[in-house]
């Protein structure tokens, strides 16, 4: 008998040689490693905008908080430098009496440190954001311009309130966490005098 040659069988009935194989396992690893990587790269850019994403609403909130604290300082000095202030803020819940609050930088974040109003209070802080490097202070003197402190050193201004407060965050680099400043301007409400005594003059008594 003699044995069919492969040209003698029709296509239809023939089937791969091993150099075909071969070569289809070897297009079918390229595809596939090729389409990992492309798994990888999608995922690497998902986890990327998710982290930014998340960053970005941190320092929305971080800087809601302390817009919200200064749009709402109540009566009393407002006292700071560089590295911090502090100040009342306006508290429905103590009675509209201002309640002390504090913000400065403490192990790597903005920290805003509310003071007891009652004696025997606790004092808590709140870890605002993480990640900041440094962290600057500067107060509005109308047209003396910017200050690194407050209040100024006339004795007669010491329960003035600047006009505005500036506060500027460097963030620190990390996963999902890009480097850069933040910066934000506050206006301060213009202070409220309390009503005098009848016979008494601006600080002069009667």
């Amino acid at each position: 008998m003699t044995p069919l040659r492969r040209r003698d069988v029709p296509a239809a009935e023939q089937g791969f040689t091993l150099i075909e194989l071969i070569v289809s396992l070897a297009l079918f690893g390229l595809i596939a490693v090729a389409g990992l990587a492309l798994v990888e790269n999608v995922l690497g850019v998902q986890a990327q905008t998710d982290g930014r994403l998340e960053r970005l609403g941190d320092l929305q909130r971080a800087m809601f908080v302390v817009t919200s604290d200064l749009e709402q300082v109540s009566e009393g000095a407002i006292t700071g430098s560089a590295a911090g202030v502090a100040f009342r803020r306006h508290a429905q819940a103590n009675g509209g009496y201002g309640a002390p609050v504090a913000y400065t930088l403490v192990a790597g974040a903005l920290t805003r440190t509310l003071m007891p109003v009652v004696p025997g209070e606790p004092i808590r802080s709140q870890r605002l954001l993480d990640g900041v490097s440094a962290a600057r202070w500067r107060y509005r003197d109308g047209a003396a311009g910017w200050r690194d402190s407050w209040p100024p050193a006339e004795v007669e201004r010491q329960g003035d309130w600047p006009d505005a407060i500036d506060v500027t965050l460097v963030l620190t680099p990390g996963r999902g966490r890009p480097a850069g400043t933040v910066r934000r301007i506050v206006a301060l409400p213009v202070p409220i005098e309390k009503p005098r005594p009848a016979g008494m003059a601006a600080g002069i008594a009667a």
